[in-house]
């Protein structure tokens, strides 16, 4: 039997694409342009900066996608993000693997961690994809989470964003502003103010459009289980999330809140769903492993931050694997000082679990955050030499470097930032990374990628004069050149996030 708690879905959760005014377009469905890069600077060290700009920007997906970065750089700004490069890159791998069967082709995608014990997924227009840590805790297994995100990456490539506002042409932005401002009041704790806010805008809307949005459901529930099986999940998981979602509804009083009414779960839903899942197989079904169950733990630690044994509680009451138990006792281990013993523990699963990534590097993060900064720098390089496109291995490897080797870890952090041109902490990290090995230009450079990054615009742009000035005074015509580029996207970008103020 399932077992739950009694989170509580936020204002927008599952909902935003269907709640937002778009101009009318055509029912394509919807592949989002990737990021167009910055040209190459063979001798400044560049590092493949982002843009707000879409490729195909003349087609409506490529305003699609300036919004929803540009929403995305707004919610960073003020939101509790989960700052956690493991459960980062498991999420991303699981976008991975569900997005070329959600119709979405080979769409860029961002991806971004709260830091909340609110169940909640979302998806913006433009790839942007949310994840609450409380939906970890929501969801027992690999295949309950991934029916959550099937189902917004099905909402994305039936282009419900556009397609459900059509009669709204005008309302866009202000509906978008709106939205913001609800989601961040929830996201910050503020429950049912930040529901009120996003619901007071969206009502009129909502009640002109729920009809329509109910068909949405259905086309996104039927995407989303093709796109599960077709990636190795069993269907049946989506039906077994709806039915949860029900009994929590049924605990909270009996009648689903407002925010609700855009995703209603209702008993004719939960039987199309298994009537859907029940005719679709699995052709490949995936292998089990701990992975998930060893993620989820550390969201669980997350969400019962104050009191650990809460997680372990947890985990032990929906019996999950003894080596997600084993992995949970040893980060409680770790935080408690107990340091070898969490590290012993570590090593144990890893040579247990020898394909999981995420434990060696999660030693290496114990070894660095007890202050034994060249076991860390040893562990991270023993795992990249077998693993060196391992993200979080990398990112380690460099902020333990800035202990010991500040060019070094220069090399590795602009290599990374190359990589993930839109992780705010890469740069954060490469920022103090230059200014550690006499990059000061660049330094200033790095950190106003990281304002921009996060909706801090005018702070921004002020570091972007702070670093020409530098780079002009120390003649590093690279770095001036480069700079001047991304001072025109930078007031670009002010533009388009203007338009949420």
């Amino acid at each position: 039997m399932l077992r739950r708690t009694g989170y509580c879905l936020p204002a927008c959760a599952l909902s935003l694409v269907l709640a937002l005014p778009s101009q009318a377009q055509s029912p394509d469905r919807y592949e989002a342009p990737g990021l167009s890069r910055s040209p190459a600077i063979t001798s400044g060290g560049d590092y493949g900066l982002p843009s707000l700009s879409g490729s195909g920007s003349q087609a409506m997906s490529g305003e699609e996608y300036r919004l929803g970065r540009a929403w995305l750089r707004q919610f960073r700004a003020r939101a509790p993000e989960w700052q956690d490069a493991i459960a980062q890159d498991y999420v991303e791998s699981l976008v991975a693997r569900l997005l070329p069967h959600s119709g979405l082709g080979d769409a860029r995608t961002a991806i971004t961690l709260v830091e909340s014990r609110l169940l909640n997924a979302f998806a913006v227009p433009g790839g942007v994809i949310g994840i609450n840590a409380g939906l970890f805790a929501f969801a027992e297994r690999e295949a309950e989470l991934a029916s959550v995100v099937a189902h917004e990456l099905g909402h994305l490539s039936q282009r419900h964003y556009a397609r459900g506002q059509a009669r709204a042409e005008q309302t866009q932005i202000p509906a978008m502003a709106a939205m913001l401002a609800g989601m961040l009041i929830a996201a910050g704790g503020g429950g049912d103010a930040g529901i009120a806010a996003a619901m007071g805008t969206q009502a009129a809307v909502i009640q002109d459009q729920l009809s329509y949005s109910r068909r949405f459901e259905q086309e996104a529930d039927r995407v989303g289980l093709q796109a599960m099986a077709n990636a190795g999940y069993e269907p049946d998981a989506m039906v077994e999330m709806f039915r949860a979602m029900q009994r929590m509804v049924s605990l909270q009083g009996g009648s689903p809140p407002e925010f609700l009414l855009t995703h209603p779960v209702t008993e004719s839903r939960i039987s199309d769903t298994q009537d859907r899942a029940d005719q679709i197989s699995v052709a490949v079904p995936r292998n089990k492993d701990p992975h998930y169950q060893l993620v989820r733990a550390r969201a669980l630690l997350t969400v019962h931050d104050r009191d650990p044994q809460q997680a372990t509680t947890r985990l032990a009451q929906d019996q999950a694997p003894e080596a997600a138990r084993r992995y949970l006792a040893a980060l409680i281990d770790a935080r408690a000082g107990h340091t070898d013993r969490a590290l012993n523990e570590l090593d144990a699963l890893a040579r247990s679990e020898p394909d999981l990534a995420m434990l060696p590097a999660s030693a290496a993060q114990v070894a660095f955050e007890a202050g034994r900064i060249d076991d860390a720098i040893d562990r991270s390089r023993r795992q990249l030499r077998l693993m060196p496109d391992y993200a979080p291995a990398r990112r380690l490897l460099g902020e333990a470097l800035l202990q010991r080797d500040p060019n070094e870890a220069y090399r590795v952090l602009r290599d990374l930032a190359d990589a993930r041109p839109e992780d705010p902490q890469v740069f954060t990290l490469l920022g103090e990374a230059a200014g550690r090995s006499g990059r000061e230009a660049w330094g200033h450079l790095a950190r106003a990628e990281q304002l921009q990054l996060t909706g801090r615009i005018d702070r921004a742009i002020r570091q972007l004069e702070v670093a020409k000035d530098v780079a002009e005074s120390e003649g590093d015509n690279a770095a001036v050149s480069q700079i001047e580029r991304r001072r025109e996207a930078f007031l670009g970008y002010r533009e388009t996030l203007e338009e949420f103020q």
